[in-house]
């Protein structure tokens, strides 16, 4: 009896300090999101005399976000992002895809070289390869230019390359075979008969890329340079930073904003986006 109290004890406890780490780690992702609602709502003389976490006097109050839209040219920037993020996506998958049957489907010298060389390739910090790349991309005329971005941006990801790699090894080679013996060519297997049936692993791939595109800021300030053209969602909230301070009941409308097409997307998709990325984390 006494062994089973406490083994009842045991588990009891064990509930507790697990429920304890979800609410705090709960606590600690809702606390920014709620103070920059809280400030979002609230006046410049408001914000100044009240700390983060003071909920505002009125939630009617939308000065800011029609500050935010009209002097940070909102609408241009979403259109730039839109058009930059179906691009890249497009593109990146692509080639992704097509790199990776061609790495998991043809066996020739220095193809496990070059899937360790992709391997090596996440050990080396971005940042540190900025040099040389601003460098290539002064040189080509890419620099401020929106097909250069969308071309930087379109670079192959080593984590979508292995999750297409995952995906194609769970494909039997019998189709591959089967379509090439009544005569179909390997661009034929590839786009007839294999992508139609990475679905889970584009949409994973898709999430990936998106949001990192989507929330892109270094690249985006660093290679589109004019903001008067080349605005993008990630750089708009820049203009209300300067010297003598930063107006952040601006800024947090902003990025209200720029957070609402991200949750419809997700609200839309969500039962797609959990059975992808069910998908990918799951080998066999």
């Amino acid at each position: 009896m006494n062994e089973t109290t406490a083994i009842k004890t045991k588990r009891v406890l064990i509930n507790i300090c697990k429920y304890a780490l979800l609410i705090f780690a709960a606590f600690v992702a809702l606390v920014p999101i709620v103070s920059c609602i809280f400030t979002a709502f609230k006046s410049e003389e408001e914000y100044a005399n009240t700390n983060v976490i003071t909920p505002p006097k009125s939630w009617l109050n939308f000065d800011n976000f029609i500050t935010a839209w009209n002097k940070a040219n909102m609408g241009e920037a979403f259109l730039n992002s839109f058009i930059i993020l179906i691009c890249v996506l497009a593109g990146s998958i692509m080639i992704s895809a097509m790199l990776a049957y061609v790495l998991n489907r043809f066996k020739f010298p220095g193809n496990k070289l070059i899937r360790n060389l992709f391997t090596i390739a996440t050990l080396i910090p971005g940042i540190a390869s900025q040099v040389t790349v601003y460098q290539i991309m002064t040189a080509l005329h890419l620099v401020n230019s929106m097909p250069g971005y969308i071309i930087l941006m379109m670079g192959t990801d080593v984590i979508t390359i292995y999750i297409f790699l995952q995906f194609f090894e769970n494909l039997s080679p019998t189709l591959d075979e089967s379509a090439i013996l009544d005569g179909c060519t390997y661009f034929g297997v590839f786009f007839k008969i294999l992508l139609p049936l990475l679905k889970p692993a584009i949409v994973t791939s898709a999430i990936l890329k998106g949001v990192s595109t989507y929330n892109e800021y270094y690249m985006a300030n660093l290679y589109l340079q004019d903001k008067t053209k080349y605005q993008v969602v990630a750089t708009s909230l820049y203009v209300f930073s300067g010297p003598m301070g930063n107006q952040y009941n601006y800024i947090c409308a902003g990025v209200i904003i720029t957070i609402i097409p991200a949750l419809i997307v997700f609200l839309l998709c969500q039962d797609q986006i959990y059975s992808g990325m069910a998908a990918g984390a799951v080998k066999g």
